[in-house]
């Protein structure tokens, strides 16, 4: 698992991008189609910036067989930021209820849950070298 700094950083980094790309598509672009899919993916890094240490935090806190690394870090991350991409994207079109939020976090858990069970499955600890 890399460094918590490290993560803070990287987080830092891809929150200010999201957040500045987000201010700038909203305030000076018109609402079309290039600008619209610009607006799904800045508000994508604006919700993965802050939730990389969260989620490397609480892979921390509460380890699991196999420990998590870098790129299930940053996979949980991602999902925090499709899951906000999906809500905006179905509030804009005035879709959004509580359950439809509910049935879609569970469904984004549920679908890492199976893919941390196939890493588990797959899983070999490193034997120690006895040179």
């Amino acid at each position: 698992m890399p460094s918590f700094k490290r993560i803070v950083i990287a987080g830092i980094l891809i929150s200010i991008i999201g957040w500045a790309g987000l201010v700038m598509v909203i305030r000076f672009a018109l609402p079309t189609l290039g600008p619209r899919w610009l607006f799904f993916f800045f508000i994508t890094l604006a919700i993965s910036g802050p939730a990389l240490p969260l989620v490397a935090f609480l892979n921390l806190r509460f380890p699991s067989i196999p420990p998590a690394e870098a790129n299930v870090i940053i996979r949980q991350a991602g999902w925090c930021g499709i899951y906000a991409g999906v809500l905006a994207w179905l509030q804009l079109g005035r879709l959004l209820t509580s359950f439809l939020a509910i049935a879609i976090a569970l469904g984004f858990i549920l679908i890492e849950t199976f893919i941390r069970i196939r890493e588990r499955s797959r899983w070999q600890p490193k034997e120690a070298d006895n040179a």
